[in-house]
């Protein structure tokens, strides 16, 4: 069905009626028939189509699978997004401009409720969001955009628009449109202005309705250098020694969000040299690396990280990228493998730094075992930089200097944020990496064999560098970040 045959027949009609059009032809037309169609839609499709009609008779299953392959070819265009929403329209004009029917779906063309997604996305785009949050309540529904790691709200109309509007984007993201009862996943691609955008989207059943999350993945802003990242010098030769080392695991450790996949692609991007077979195991896989095979979980048909972990150790990898270290199992491999002779690259889910040893620990990793293999771990937060245009200055307190180490005197001046239309009115624009690194040296070594507690690991490991919280300072006396922002994100026990 060529991409003219979707506007034939409007996707509601084809939903609801269960009637699609396979071939059209100049004589004839070939209709797929869902079992159980409405008989009388026939001879509506036949005054639309104009024609004589030849039929198939499909499936519910068959007929739900060729409506999402159909009609997601008319799915959102980047490039009709940008040509349409320039500034002349704003994404409440949008919305005024669909009829208030029973079924937004249901007119002759589905256009309105297109150029809604694609405003939505583009604008999205734009604002540089991470993700965009639809949820229906009682009396409308929630457009939120995170931006920068904090959710903002951007649109809020009538709870009629959620049901057609949802429909919409599981179709084009390939989702079992009938199915609202268990949560799906689906991903839309597009192009804006020459750039590749991935559309992760994620559905979950809610009180009133489906509610959807789709994630932006910009490989632009993900596959970034070293130097780029946005740490202090000391830590960025310490990780770049870590790197050089042969063999053993560096783990990068952070909330979901702060970062930690575009930490691991930059350290890829270093030992990836061209003479080294290096592989990643991820879930899901967010950007295409040149140069790197990347394999995808399914962990519906046992495609776990541990068993393709085992999987992939006979490929000859000479690097390993291990998405996440979520059960003993897939530890115990990838810490196996590192004690090969090889280096491994991989996540854990903590606060700290030497709470990842801990972690390690509390699965069931023996002491000895992580001493000889372990070679560092990176703690990581992203903050919020201030907006250059409304930042305010003010006299720091005694606590605030005391709170980051400094001396009564030292600094004349901390900022605050302001609003202005630059940043719309957050006082923020932008993020900067704030980091803490352990290195295992001998001292830390024996204390990980000998098993000693997590508070004597840190006092150890950061007796002469930066906590997460002191590394942060350095953007506050800078006046790149706020105090509000770093006690926001990083716990202020470490500043001890």
């Amino acid at each position: 069905m060529s991409a003219t045959n979707n506007q034939v027949l409007s996707y509601a009609f084809a939903r609801d009626k269960g009637l699609l059009v396979l071939d059209l032809g100049p004589e004839s037309v070939q209709l797929g028939v869902r079992t159980g169609a409405d008989p009388f839609a026939l001879i509506e499709a036949r005054r639309v189509l104009g024609r004589p009609l030849y039929l198939e008779a499909l499936s519910s299953e068959r007929f739900e699978q060729v409506l999402s392959e159909q009609y997601a070819r008319s799915a959102v265009s980047g490039d009709a997004a940008e040509a349409e929403f320039d500034g002349h329209e704003n994404l409440n004009s949008l919305i005024e401009g669909i009829a208030p029917t029973a079924d937004l779906l249901d007119g002759d063309d589905d256009a309105p409720v297109i150029r809604l997604i694609n405003g939505l996305i583009y604008e999205a785009v734009n604002r540089k969001a991470s993700d965009v949050h639809i949820e229906p309540h009682q009396d409308h529904m929630s457009v939120r955009y995170r931006i920068d790691g904090v959710l903002q709200e951007v649109l809020t109309p009538s709870s009629r628009l959620a049901a057609p509007l949802i429909s919409r984007i599981k179709v084009m993201a390939r989702l079992d449109i009938a199915e609202t009862r268990v949560p799906q996943d689906g991903r839309i691609s597009l192009s804006i202005g020459g750039r590749s955008i991935d559309v992760r989207v994620s559905t979950l059943p809610s009180r009133y309705g489906e509610r959807v999350t789709m994630r932006l993945l910009d490989t632009r802003h993900a596959l970034l250098e070293l130097t780029d990242l946005g740490m202090d010098e000391d830590t960025l030769q310490r990780v770049r020694s870590v790197l050089a080392q042969p063999n053993g695991i560096m783990l990068v450790t952070g909330p979901t969000g702060s970062g930690k996949t575009t930490t691991l692609y930059s350290a890829l991007s270093v030992l990836n040299n061209g003479e080294r077979n290096v592989m990643t195991l991820e879930d899901p896989i967010e950007y295409g690396l040149e140069g790197i095979s990347q394999t995808q979980m399914h962990h519906k048909v046992g495609l776990t990280f541990a068993a393709t972990l085992r999987a992939i150790l006979r490929h000859d990898p000479d690097v390993v990228m291990v998405g996440e270290i979520r059960d003993l199992e897939t530890a115990k491999v990838a810490f196996e493998f590192a004690a090969t002779g090889r280096p491994v690259l991989s996540t854990v889910h903590t606060n700290s730094a030497a709470g990842a040893i801990q972690r390690l620990r509390d699965m069931g990793i023996e002491p000895y075992v992580l001493a000889a293999t372990l070679r560092a771990v990176v703690a990581q937060r992203l903050v919020r930089r201030l907006c250059i245009h409304c930042r305010q200055p003010h006299a720091p307190s005694a606590d605030e200097l005391a709170m980051f180490g400094l001396s009564p005197g030292s600094v004349d001046e901390f900022w605050r944020p302001g609003g202005c239309m630059a940043c719309g009115q957050t006082g923020y624009v932008g993020r900067l990496g704030v980091y803490e690194l352990i290195t295992i040296d001998g001292r830390l070594r024996q204390l990980i064999r000998e098993d000693r507690s997590e508070d004597e690991i840190e006092a150890s490991a950061f007796a002469d560098h930066d906590t997460l919280f002191k590394n942060a300072a350095r953007y506050v006396t800078a006046g790149e970040t706020s105090v509000e922002e770093v006690l926001r994100v990083c716990r202020r026990e470490e500043s001890s």
